[in-house]
Protein backbone atom coordinates (compact mmCIF):
# COMPACT_ATOMS: atom_id res chain seq x y z
CA UNK A 1 0.00 0.00 0.00
CA UNK A 2 1.30 3.63 -1.01
CA UNK A 3 2.19 5.97 1.79
CA UNK A 4 1.25 2.76 4.54
CA UNK A 5 1.91 4.92 8.26
CA UNK A 6 1.22 1.70 10.33
CA UNK A 7 4.54 0.48 11.22
CA UNK A 8 5.94 4.46 11.76
CA UNK A 9 2.71 4.04 14.35
CA UNK A 10 3.84 1.19 15.72
CA UNK A 11 7.09 2.41 16.56
CA UNK A 12 5.69 5.37 17.56
CA UNK A 13 3.47 3.50 20.37
CA UNK A 14 5.90 1.59 21.44
CA UNK A 15 8.35 4.20 23.18
CA UNK A 16 6.54 6.18 25.53
CA UNK A 17 8.79 9.57 25.70
CA UNK A 18 8.37 9.99 21.29
CA UNK A 19 4.45 8.71 21.77
CA UNK A 20 3.45 11.33 24.79
CA UNK A 21 5.34 13.89 22.45
CA UNK A 22 2.69 12.92 19.45
CA UNK A 23 -0.18 12.83 21.60
CA UNK A 24 0.86 16.69 22.99
CA UNK A 25 1.15 17.86 19.54
CA UNK A 26 -2.18 16.48 18.41
CA UNK A 27 -3.70 18.13 21.57
CA UNK A 28 -2.27 21.96 20.63
CA UNK A 29 -4.25 21.27 17.26
CA UNK A 30 -7.60 20.36 18.86
CA UNK A 31 -7.75 21.31 23.01
CA UNK A 32 -7.93 25.27 22.63
CA UNK A 33 -10.99 24.94 20.53
CA UNK A 34 -12.34 21.61 22.51
CA UNK A 35 -11.98 23.29 26.20
CA UNK A 36 -13.73 26.78 24.52
CA UNK A 37 -16.50 24.55 23.96
CA UNK A 38 -16.74 22.46 26.41
CA UNK A 39 -16.27 19.15 24.76
CA UNK A 40 -13.50 16.21 24.77
CA UNK A 41 -12.20 14.30 21.53
CA UNK A 42 -14.82 11.89 21.97
CA UNK A 43 -17.49 14.26 21.15
CA UNK A 44 -16.11 15.39 17.84
CA UNK A 45 -17.55 12.36 16.01
CA UNK A 46 -20.95 12.77 17.12
CA UNK A 47 -20.87 16.78 16.77
CA UNK A 48 -18.67 16.97 13.36
CA UNK A 49 -20.16 13.62 11.65
CA UNK A 50 -17.06 11.21 10.22
CA UNK A 51 -14.37 11.86 8.37
CA UNK A 52 -13.34 14.77 10.48
CA UNK A 53 -12.13 13.50 13.60
CA UNK A 54 -9.90 11.40 11.88
CA UNK A 55 -8.36 14.50 9.41
CA UNK A 56 -8.06 16.43 12.75
CA UNK A 57 -5.90 13.56 13.97
CA UNK A 58 -4.07 13.82 10.79
CA UNK A 59 -3.47 17.54 11.06
CA UNK A 60 -1.71 17.03 14.33
CA UNK A 61 0.19 13.83 13.65
CA UNK A 62 1.49 15.61 10.46
CA UNK A 63 2.91 18.68 11.96
CA UNK A 64 4.56 15.89 14.51
CA UNK A 65 6.05 14.39 11.90
CA UNK A 66 7.80 17.91 11.26
CA UNK A 67 8.88 18.87 14.59
CA UNK A 68 12.32 19.17 16.06
CA UNK A 69 12.90 17.91 19.55
CA UNK A 70 16.34 18.13 21.60
CA UNK A 71 17.17 14.35 20.75
CA UNK A 72 16.04 14.87 17.13
CA UNK A 73 12.99 14.20 14.84
CA UNK A 74 10.95 11.20 14.82
CA UNK A 75 11.07 10.53 10.74
CA UNK A 76 15.03 10.84 10.77
CA UNK A 77 15.01 8.46 13.77
CA UNK A 78 12.20 5.81 12.60
CA UNK A 79 14.46 5.58 9.17
CA UNK A 80 17.37 5.32 11.25
CA UNK A 81 16.36 2.40 12.88
CA UNK A 82 13.71 0.79 10.57
CA UNK A 83 14.51 2.10 7.17
CA UNK A 84 15.55 -1.15 5.64
CA UNK A 85 12.14 -2.25 6.11
CA UNK A 86 10.05 0.45 4.18
CA UNK A 87 9.38 0.91 0.72
CA UNK A 88 11.49 3.76 -1.16
CA UNK A 89 8.24 5.40 -2.14
CA UNK A 90 7.57 5.40 2.22
CA UNK A 91 10.64 6.65 3.39
CA UNK A 92 10.37 9.17 0.79
CA UNK A 93 6.88 10.11 1.51
CA UNK A 94 8.22 10.52 5.22
CA UNK A 95 11.32 12.48 4.39
CA UNK A 96 8.79 15.31 2.40
CA UNK A 97 5.98 15.21 5.33
CA UNK A 98 9.20 16.22 7.54
CA UNK A 99 9.93 19.58 5.37
CA UNK A 100 6.53 20.31 3.86
CA UNK A 101 4.33 23.34 6.24
CA UNK A 102 0.67 22.89 5.91
CA UNK A 103 -0.26 26.07 4.09
CA UNK A 104 -3.29 27.91 2.76
CA UNK A 105 -4.25 27.44 -1.05
CA UNK A 106 -6.53 28.61 -3.82
CA UNK A 107 -8.24 25.86 -6.20
CA UNK A 108 -8.89 26.84 -9.93
CA UNK A 109 -8.62 24.71 -12.94
CA UNK A 110 -10.50 21.57 -11.17
CA UNK A 111 -10.14 18.40 -13.31
CA UNK A 112 -13.20 16.09 -11.23
CA UNK A 113 -10.94 13.01 -10.46
CA UNK A 114 -7.82 13.89 -12.01
CA UNK A 115 -6.27 17.41 -10.82
CA UNK A 116 -6.44 20.69 -9.64
CA UNK A 117 -4.33 23.63 -9.67
CA UNK A 118 -3.34 24.79 -6.09
CA UNK A 119 -1.67 28.62 -5.51
CA UNK A 120 0.00 29.08 -1.86
CA UNK A 121 -1.53 32.13 -0.75
CA UNK A 122 1.05 32.50 2.22
CA UNK A 123 4.01 32.57 0.07
CA UNK A 124 5.57 33.54 -2.96
CA UNK A 125 5.70 29.95 -4.61
CA UNK A 126 3.91 29.36 -8.16
CA UNK A 127 1.04 27.92 -8.67
CA UNK A 128 0.83 23.83 -9.10
CA UNK A 129 -0.93 21.14 -10.71
CA UNK A 130 -1.41 18.62 -8.06
CA UNK A 131 -2.94 14.87 -8.98
CA UNK A 132 -5.25 13.72 -6.83
CA UNK A 133 -8.63 11.67 -7.39
CA UNK A 134 -10.95 12.18 -4.25
CA UNK A 135 -10.66 15.60 -3.81
CA UNK A 136 -11.21 17.06 -7.03
CA UNK A 137 -14.65 15.24 -6.94
CA UNK A 138 -16.08 18.01 -4.83
CA UNK A 139 -13.70 21.11 -4.76
CA UNK A 140 -14.93 24.05 -6.64
CA UNK A 141 -13.07 26.82 -8.39
CA UNK A 142 -11.46 29.29 -6.03
CA UNK A 143 -12.22 27.32 -2.85
CA UNK A 144 -9.62 27.59 -0.26
CA UNK A 145 -7.89 24.45 0.79
CA UNK A 146 -5.27 23.80 3.98
CA UNK A 147 -3.14 20.87 2.94
CA UNK A 148 0.51 19.89 3.15
CA UNK A 149 1.73 20.06 -0.60
CA UNK A 150 4.24 17.36 -1.61
CA UNK A 151 6.50 17.92 -4.70
CA UNK A 152 7.03 13.77 -5.31
CA UNK A 153 9.24 13.20 -8.74
CA UNK A 154 8.37 15.70 -11.19
CA UNK A 155 4.59 15.47 -9.93
CA UNK A 156 3.37 16.74 -6.54
CA UNK A 157 0.59 15.20 -4.37
CA UNK A 158 -1.30 16.60 -1.46
CA UNK A 159 -0.98 14.80 2.04
CA UNK A 160 -3.94 12.99 4.16
CA UNK A 161 -5.19 15.95 6.06
CA UNK A 162 -7.17 18.21 4.18
CA UNK A 163 -9.79 21.19 5.41
CA UNK A 164 -11.69 23.37 3.38
CA UNK A 165 -11.88 26.75 4.28
CA UNK A 166 -14.73 29.14 5.01
CA UNK A 167 -14.23 33.00 3.99
CA UNK A 168 -14.90 32.97 8.45
CA UNK A 169 -12.07 30.58 8.46
CA UNK A 170 -9.53 32.33 6.45
CA UNK A 171 -10.27 35.48 8.33
CA UNK A 172 -9.59 33.77 11.56
CA UNK A 173 -6.65 32.11 10.04
CA UNK A 174 -5.48 35.65 8.60
CA UNK A 175 -5.78 37.67 12.03
CA UNK A 176 -4.17 34.53 13.81
CA UNK A 177 -1.19 34.03 11.74
CA UNK A 178 -0.40 38.18 11.85
CA UNK A 179 -0.49 38.54 16.00
CA UNK A 180 1.83 35.35 15.91
CA UNK A 181 3.93 36.32 13.27
CA UNK A 182 3.86 40.27 14.12
CA UNK A 183 2.48 41.62 11.04
CA UNK A 184 0.36 44.77 11.04
CA UNK A 185 -3.04 43.46 10.07
CA UNK A 186 -2.98 45.83 6.49
CA UNK A 187 0.32 44.05 5.37
CA UNK A 188 -0.13 41.19 2.94
CA UNK A 189 0.67 38.32 4.57
CA UNK A 190 3.49 36.05 3.43
CA UNK A 191 5.15 33.44 5.93
CA UNK A 192 8.41 31.37 5.20
CA UNK A 193 8.47 27.41 5.34
CA UNK A 194 10.28 27.99 9.00
CA UNK A 195 7.27 30.04 10.67
CA UNK A 196 4.57 28.19 8.19
CA UNK A 197 5.86 24.57 10.06
CA UNK A 198 6.06 26.63 13.70
CA UNK A 199 2.69 27.89 13.09
CA UNK A 200 0.68 24.75 12.18
CA UNK A 201 -1.45 24.13 14.96
CA UNK A 202 -3.06 27.61 14.19
CA UNK A 203 -4.60 26.65 10.95
CA UNK A 204 -6.51 23.43 12.36
CA UNK A 205 -7.53 26.17 15.63
CA UNK A 206 -9.15 28.46 12.92
CA UNK A 207 -11.44 26.08 11.14
CA UNK A 208 -12.56 24.62 15.06
CA UNK A 209 -13.43 27.80 15.95
CA UNK A 210 -15.44 28.84 12.63
CA UNK A 211 -16.74 25.16 12.52
CA UNK A 212 -17.99 24.08 16.09
CA UNK A 213 -19.92 26.93 16.28
CA UNK A 214 -21.99 25.73 13.30
CA UNK A 215 -22.15 21.85 14.18
CA UNK A 216 -23.06 22.79 17.79
CA UNK A 217 -26.00 25.44 17.17
CA UNK A 218 -29.07 22.80 17.11
CA UNK A 219 -31.70 25.26 17.17
CA UNK A 220 -32.62 28.63 15.49
CA UNK A 221 -30.33 31.62 17.82
CA UNK A 222 -31.87 34.93 18.62
CA UNK A 223 -30.90 36.94 15.36
CA UNK A 224 -31.29 40.54 14.95
CA UNK A 225 -29.44 43.53 13.23
CA UNK A 226 -27.30 45.54 13.83
CA UNK A 227 -29.70 48.07 14.65
CA UNK A 228 -30.35 45.72 17.91
CA UNK A 229 -34.36 45.26 15.94
CA UNK A 230 -34.92 41.69 15.69
CA UNK A 231 -35.12 40.17 12.18
CA UNK A 232 -38.34 40.15 10.67
CA UNK A 233 -38.02 40.12 6.80
CA UNK A 234 -39.90 43.03 5.04
CA UNK A 235 -40.78 43.09 1.31
CA UNK A 236 -42.59 45.84 -0.04
CA UNK A 237 -43.71 46.66 -2.99
CA UNK A 238 -44.60 50.35 -4.07
CA UNK A 239 -46.18 50.11 -7.84
CA UNK A 240 -46.07 52.90 -9.83
CA UNK A 241 -48.53 56.02 -10.57
CA UNK A 242 -50.54 56.25 -13.89
CA UNK A 243 -47.75 56.93 -16.32
CA UNK A 244 -44.89 56.75 -14.12
CA UNK A 245 -41.39 55.46 -16.01
CA UNK A 246 -38.53 53.61 -13.96
CA UNK A 247 -35.88 56.48 -15.24
CA UNK A 248 -38.92 58.90 -13.23
CA UNK A 249 -38.49 56.80 -10.09
CA UNK A 250 -35.12 56.02 -10.90
CA UNK A 251 -33.82 59.89 -10.97
CA UNK A 252 -35.68 60.19 -7.54
CA UNK A 253 -33.71 57.80 -5.70
CA UNK A 254 -30.48 58.62 -7.10
CA UNK A 255 -30.21 61.82 -5.00
CA UNK A 256 -31.51 60.00 -1.70
CA UNK A 257 -28.33 60.11 0.39
CA UNK A 258 -27.26 57.07 1.66
CA UNK A 259 -28.84 54.69 -1.62
CA UNK A 260 -25.51 53.91 -3.93
CA UNK A 261 -26.74 52.26 -7.33
CA UNK A 262 -25.25 48.45 -7.24
CA UNK A 263 -26.59 47.94 -11.21
CA UNK A 264 -28.75 49.97 -13.67
CA UNK A 265 -31.96 49.54 -11.59
CA UNK A 266 -30.49 48.69 -8.15
CA UNK A 267 -29.68 50.36 -5.54
CA UNK A 268 -28.10 49.33 -1.89
CA UNK A 269 -29.11 51.63 1.26
CA UNK A 270 -26.30 51.99 3.47
CA UNK A 271 -26.06 53.61 6.91
CA UNK A 272 -23.96 56.50 7.44
CA UNK A 273 -20.15 56.51 7.73
CA UNK A 274 -19.36 56.10 11.49
CA UNK A 275 -22.27 54.14 12.43
CA UNK A 276 -21.78 52.02 15.41
CA UNK A 277 -23.53 48.40 15.42
CA UNK A 278 -25.55 47.52 18.55
CA UNK A 279 -23.62 45.51 21.01
CA UNK A 280 -26.78 44.60 23.20
CA UNK A 281 -27.93 41.02 22.01
CA UNK A 282 -26.74 38.27 23.31
CA UNK A 283 -27.64 36.45 19.48
CA UNK A 284 -26.50 36.29 16.07
CA UNK A 285 -26.29 39.96 14.80
CA UNK A 286 -27.78 39.23 10.55
CA UNK A 287 -26.14 42.30 9.19
CA UNK A 288 -23.35 42.31 6.17
CA UNK A 289 -21.08 45.18 4.88
CA UNK A 290 -19.61 46.84 2.33
CA UNK A 291 -16.60 49.18 2.53
CA UNK A 292 -17.10 49.82 6.45
CA UNK A 293 -20.56 50.79 5.65
CA UNK A 294 -23.92 48.23 6.87
CA UNK A 295 -26.14 47.64 4.80
CA UNK A 296 -29.68 48.58 5.54
CA UNK A 297 -31.29 47.20 2.41
CA UNK A 298 -31.87 46.39 -1.37
CA UNK A 299 -33.96 48.59 -3.65
CA UNK A 300 -34.79 47.32 -7.10
CA UNK A 301 -36.80 48.66 -9.58
CA UNK A 302 -38.85 45.91 -11.32
CA UNK A 303 -41.52 46.36 -14.37
CA UNK A 304 -43.98 49.17 -13.03
CA UNK A 305 -43.02 49.06 -9.22
CA UNK A 306 -39.98 49.55 -7.16
CA UNK A 307 -39.64 46.76 -4.73
CA UNK A 308 -37.61 47.09 -1.23
CA UNK A 309 -36.15 44.04 1.35
CA UNK A 310 -35.12 45.29 4.42
CA UNK A 311 -34.58 42.47 7.78
CA UNK A 312 -36.88 44.87 10.67
CA UNK A 313 -40.25 46.39 10.87
CA UNK A 314 -38.06 50.19 12.18
CA UNK A 315 -35.63 49.48 8.91
CA UNK A 316 -39.04 49.67 6.74
CA UNK A 317 -40.76 52.09 8.15
CA UNK A 318 -37.55 54.21 7.94
CA UNK A 319 -37.03 53.29 4.25
CA UNK A 320 -40.56 53.57 3.03
CA UNK A 321 -39.95 57.49 4.88
CA UNK A 322 -37.23 57.79 2.83
CA UNK A 323 -38.70 56.75 -0.70
CA UNK A 324 -42.17 58.23 -0.18
CA UNK A 325 -39.87 61.61 0.70
CA UNK A 326 -38.06 61.56 -2.51
CA UNK A 327 -40.46 59.91 -5.00
CA UNK A 328 -43.79 59.86 -3.55
CA UNK A 329 -45.58 61.26 -6.23
CA UNK A 330 -44.81 58.46 -8.89
CA UNK A 331 -45.93 55.63 -6.27
CA UNK A 332 -48.95 54.18 -4.74
CA UNK A 333 -49.28 53.29 -1.91
CA UNK A 334 -47.06 50.06 -0.51
CA UNK A 335 -47.63 46.72 -0.17
CA UNK A 336 -45.73 44.77 2.69
CA UNK A 337 -45.48 41.27 2.66
CA UNK A 338 -43.65 40.28 6.52
CA UNK A 339 -41.52 36.65 6.61
CA UNK A 340 -40.28 35.38 10.04
CA UNK A 341 -36.39 33.44 9.64
CA UNK A 342 -38.13 30.56 9.82
CA UNK A 343 -40.80 31.04 7.15
CA UNK A 344 -37.48 32.36 5.03
CA UNK A 345 -35.95 29.52 5.63
CA UNK A 346 -38.46 27.08 4.47
CA UNK A 347 -39.56 28.94 1.22
CA UNK A 348 -35.91 28.36 0.01
CA UNK A 349 -35.40 25.14 1.54
CA UNK A 350 -38.82 24.66 -1.04
CA UNK A 351 -37.51 26.29 -3.93
CA UNK A 352 -34.05 24.11 -3.72
CA UNK A 353 -36.46 21.03 -3.21
CA UNK A 354 -38.57 21.66 -6.32
CA UNK A 355 -37.44 19.10 -9.17
CA UNK A 356 -37.77 19.53 -12.84
CA UNK A 357 -40.87 18.50 -13.98
CA UNK A 358 -40.11 18.23 -17.50
CA UNK A 359 -42.59 21.09 -19.07
CA UNK A 360 -38.99 22.65 -20.56
CA UNK A 361 -36.19 20.58 -22.03
CA UNK A 362 -32.82 20.94 -20.04
CA UNK A 363 -30.94 21.86 -22.75
CA UNK A 364 -33.59 25.03 -23.32
CA UNK A 365 -33.64 25.71 -19.62
CA UNK A 366 -29.44 25.74 -19.76
CA UNK A 367 -29.78 28.41 -23.02
CA UNK A 368 -32.59 30.47 -21.05
CA UNK A 369 -30.46 31.03 -18.01
CA UNK A 370 -27.22 31.47 -20.03
CA UNK A 371 -28.88 34.25 -21.96
CA UNK A 372 -30.48 35.68 -18.54
CA UNK A 373 -26.77 35.65 -16.96
CA UNK A 374 -25.32 37.48 -19.89
CA UNK A 375 -27.22 40.29 -20.11
CA UNK A 376 -27.34 40.32 -16.26
CA UNK A 377 -23.26 40.38 -16.05
CA UNK A 378 -22.93 42.85 -18.89
CA UNK A 379 -24.98 45.03 -17.46
CA UNK A 380 -23.01 44.55 -14.46
CA UNK A 381 -19.83 45.21 -16.00
CA UNK A 382 -20.76 49.08 -16.28
CA UNK A 383 -22.55 49.57 -13.12
CA UNK A 384 -21.13 51.14 -9.93
CA UNK A 385 -20.41 48.31 -7.54
CA UNK A 386 -20.33 49.06 -3.69
CA UNK A 387 -17.35 46.16 -3.09
CA UNK A 388 -15.66 47.91 -5.63
CA UNK A 389 -15.73 51.67 -4.01
CA UNK A 390 -18.69 52.50 -5.85
CA UNK A 391 -17.02 51.94 -9.60
CA UNK A 392 -17.68 49.85 -11.99
CA UNK A 393 -16.01 47.03 -13.06
CA UNK A 394 -14.39 48.47 -16.30
CA UNK A 395 -13.75 51.77 -14.26
CA UNK A 396 -12.14 49.72 -11.39
CA UNK A 397 -9.59 47.75 -13.61
CA UNK A 398 -7.68 50.99 -14.57
CA UNK A 399 -5.59 50.95 -11.37
CA UNK A 400 -3.59 48.14 -9.87
CA UNK A 401 -6.08 47.91 -6.37
CA UNK A 402 -9.16 48.67 -8.60
CA UNK A 403 -8.03 45.18 -10.39
CA UNK A 404 -7.27 43.40 -7.30
CA UNK A 405 -10.81 44.17 -6.05
CA UNK A 406 -12.05 43.11 -9.40
CA UNK A 407 -10.59 39.99 -9.36
CA UNK A 408 -12.09 38.88 -6.11
CA UNK A 409 -15.11 39.87 -6.70
CA UNK A 410 -14.73 37.74 -9.86
CA UNK A 411 -13.78 34.85 -8.21
CA UNK A 412 -16.49 35.36 -5.31
CA UNK A 413 -19.24 35.60 -8.14
CA UNK A 414 -17.44 32.46 -9.74
CA UNK A 415 -17.41 30.34 -6.79
CA UNK A 416 -20.97 31.10 -5.86
CA UNK A 417 -22.24 29.77 -8.86
CA UNK A 418 -20.24 26.65 -8.88
CA UNK A 419 -21.57 25.64 -5.60
CA UNK A 420 -25.22 26.33 -6.79
CA UNK A 421 -27.53 23.53 -7.02
CA UNK A 422 -29.13 24.39 -10.37
CA UNK A 423 -26.37 23.14 -13.29
CA UNK A 424 -27.17 25.22 -15.59
CA UNK A 425 -25.72 28.33 -13.65
CA UNK A 426 -22.99 25.84 -11.72
CA UNK A 427 -21.87 25.26 -15.20
CA UNK A 428 -22.09 29.10 -16.19
CA UNK A 429 -18.67 29.80 -18.15
CA UNK A 430 -17.30 33.38 -16.69
CA UNK A 431 -14.70 33.08 -18.71
CA UNK A 432 -15.77 36.00 -21.38
CA UNK A 433 -15.96 38.71 -18.24
CA UNK A 434 -12.25 37.60 -16.95
CA UNK A 435 -11.40 38.38 -20.81
CA UNK A 436 -13.59 41.64 -21.56
CA UNK A 437 -11.70 43.27 -18.50
CA UNK A 438 -8.59 42.24 -19.57
CA UNK A 439 -7.82 40.06 -16.67
CA UNK A 440 -7.50 36.89 -18.14
CA UNK A 441 -3.88 36.37 -16.64
CA UNK A 442 -5.26 36.71 -13.34
CA UNK A 443 -7.29 33.37 -13.78
CA UNK A 444 -4.62 30.69 -12.79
Amino acid sequence: MRNNISDLLTFISQDDIWFGRMQEVVAEHMMPALEEFDLNHDDLPEVLGEPWPGVLWGCGFEDFLSRQFEDGNIVDLYLKRRGWNETAANSDYFKALRNTPVSLYEVSKVEPGTSMVLKDLLGDAKPVTVFEGSATQSLKQWDRIVVRVIAENDTHVISGALLAFSADAVDFLFDGLSAVVNVDEDAELSLTTTQLLKCAPIFTNAWLFTTLPRALSDEMPALTNGDGDDIMFHDLRFPFATGVRQKDVSACLNQVAGFAPDGPRDWVWLAPHGSQTSTGSNGLILDSQTNGRTVLGHLELKGRSLLIEVNSATRAEKVGNLVTKAAGDYLKQPLTTIRTVEQMMAEEQGQRDLEYTGEVPPEIARQLVREHMDKHYHETLGAPIPALGGKSPRQAVRSKAGRALVVDWLKMLENNSAKHRNDAIEEYDFGWMWAELGLQGYRK
